[in-house]
């Protein structure tokens, strides 16, 4: 029990107090509303479909998954963040044509809050000084507009634009935000293939999609995992 509060600790912002505003599900699941085979080949990121007649592939989101289940991140802060700051993201990844699930990346990567990471990062997108100043944001001893939400995005959006332009996929581009585009080019070459899935990286990177499909699985279709109470999940259903 200590190893998984301490994996889960890394992986996301820990939340202890009942989940307020949810979705209903859409996911492809049978009549007694239980997660089955066809509900993994539902998944997808940025239309992107999740490989899972790949068994490692299943078996690793099965595995992220657990870790965000209900019971273990109860998440009332979790979405009164993304109910706040959602509809100021949202428009902006619309304006730079970048997928919508990625208003799930400044939950991944900061939980929505402001902070500054033991490397550097900082702010909701969790940008590194000079990535900061590369894409737009001003960076120095007085001002820093990585904790500006709107600013961010937009740097964030510009950010993503670039790697999509250097991978021509979503998922590659999710993990070079998080990884470095030089790492991942370096270990494409190293594997002669482009399937993020497939590719061997350090842990955070491997698992990074995975985490972002789990978030976005617990916000929109919490009654699969774990959270029970349907009279909040229909008076909250427009929320995400």
């Amino acid at each position: 029990m200590l190893l998984l509060i301490m994996f889960i600790g890394a992986e996301l912002f820990i939340y202890q107090t009942p989940t307020k505003h949810v979705k209903p599900s859409r996911a492809k699941v049978d009549e007694k509303n239980v997660i089955n085979d066809a509900y993994y080949h539902s998944l997808h990121f940025s239309n992107e479909p999740l490989p899972a007649d790949d068994t490692k592939v299943q078996k690793q989101m099965k595995r992220i998954l657990a870790v965000y289940h209900y019971n273990n991140l109860q998440t009332n802060i979790l979405h009164d963040k993304a109910k706040k700051w959602f509809p100021v993201i949202k428009p902006i990844l619309a304006l730079y044509n970048i997928p919508e699930d990625f208003k799930y990346m400044p939950l991944v990567e900061s939980g929505l809050l402001s902070g500054t990471s033991p490397k550097g990062a900082s702010g909701h997108w969790q940008f590194m000084p000079q990535t900061a100043r590369d894409f737009g944001l001003r960076v120095n001893a007085t001002v820093d507009e990585r904790h500006e939400m709107k600013k961010a995005t937009v740097a964030a959006c510009k950010y993503l634009k670039f790697l999509h332009s250097e991978f021509d996929n979503w998922a590659l581009a999710a993990a070079a935000y998080n990884g470095g585009e030089g790492r991942i080019k370096r270990q494409m070459a190293r594997e002669n293939h482009d399937n993020y899935f497939k590719m061997k990286l350090n842990h955070e990177t491997a698992t990074y999609v995975y985490r972002l499909i789990a978030i976005k699985e617990i916000i929109e279709n919490p009654s699969l995992h774990g959270y029970k109470d349907k009279t909040k999940i229909l008076v909250s259903q427009q929320v995400f």
